[in-house]
């Protein structure tokens, strides 16, 4: 009878304490943060600087494990009942978990947080507290944004600032109708999502912006957002607003045509894949700028 070794347990145990915590920060919604980040570094000119690289890292597992681990452990009600939890949409956690969460955040996030004070402009240092707070606040009390209508969809305006934090912190100014377009399109999406938990949400007592409106009328909250959206983008890029409104003229209208919670869930996936499609063309049309010498 062989006895395990207590250093491959112990690495194991680790690997697998580290693969739960990516799976809680939701790398499929990463996009939204690194994504924003990469393209705030590109419209001031530079394919690559080094001074935005800690921001760059710090907007991928310890930013999103923020987000999503803090919306975990106040969230438990409401994920007990929500079907889609547990796979790539979000993790179910347990209560024993809470701890590992909670030290986690603050051992992937402090560092970078004392880092920027020390090394960005205070300005961008602003900006990214502000950042930071409003996703902490969304989900924690007391503010909890997430249960107070309309709050919750503006709040998550907050994903745009990535396009205003990158140009401060590297000195250059910014894109401000990339960045509001940006803005208004993140609380049209935050919006438009939470159709499909609305029976959740009701049940567990929880009045969002989609529970209150309802399919319907979130869709048109949403559409008047993505609409605005669309006209500030394309005072940068007519191709980058014209695939906007078509993809987000294609989830209001469907909504429209079955408001219900279930085609929340079925065009979740396409929801997804907005921020990648819409990114991918607003990306490759900016580094093919820059490739040729005509931007900025």
């Amino acid at each position: 009878m062989t006895t395990a070794d207590p250093r491959s347990t112990a690495i194991t145990r680790q690997t697998s304490t580290a693969a739960r915590l990516v799976h809680i920060s939701r790398p499929v919604l990463w996009i939204n943060t690194i994504g924003t980040g990469a393209l705030g570094m590109w419209l001031t000119g530079q394919l690559i600087d080094v001074a935005a690289i800690p921001l760059l890292v710090w907007l991928t597992l310890p930013f999103n494990l923020l987000i999503y681990g803090v919306n975990d452990i106040f969230d438990q009600e409401t994920d007990a009942l929500n079907a889609r939890k547990g796979g790539v949409e979000g993790a179910r956690i347990e209560q024993r978990e809470v701890k590992l969460i909670a030290w986690a955040v603050a051992i992937t996030n402090i560092p970078f947080l004392i880092y920027f004070v020390l090394a960005l402009p205070i300005a961008a240092v602003g900006l990214i507290v502000l950042y930071s707070a409003v996703f902490v606040f969304y989900s924690a009390p007391p503010l909890r944004f997430k249960a107070r209508p309309f709050l919750d969809s503006l709040s998550n305006a907050a994903y745009g600032l990535p396009l205003l934090i990158m140009p401060v912190a590297l000195g250059a100014p910014p894109v401000w109708p990339a960045v509001i377009g940006l803005l208004a399109w993140s609380v049209a999406k935050h919006a438009y999502d939470a159709v499909q938990d609305i029976e959740e949400d009701r049940e567990a007592g929880i009045t969002t912006t989609a529970v209150l409106l309802g399919a319907r009328g979130t869709a048109l909250w949403s559409g008047a957002w993505w609409l605005a959206s669309s006209v500030l983008f394309a005072l940068v890029s007519i191709p980058v607003a014209a695939v906007n409104i078509a993809i987000a003229g294609t989830l209001v209208v469907w909504m429209l045509l079955r408001p219900t919670p279930a085609t929340g869930r079925r065009l979740y996936p396409v929801s997804v894949a907005f921020p990648y499609v819409a990114g991918s063309v607003a990306s490759g049309l900016l580094l093919a700028a820059m490739f040729l010498g005509v931007y900025p």
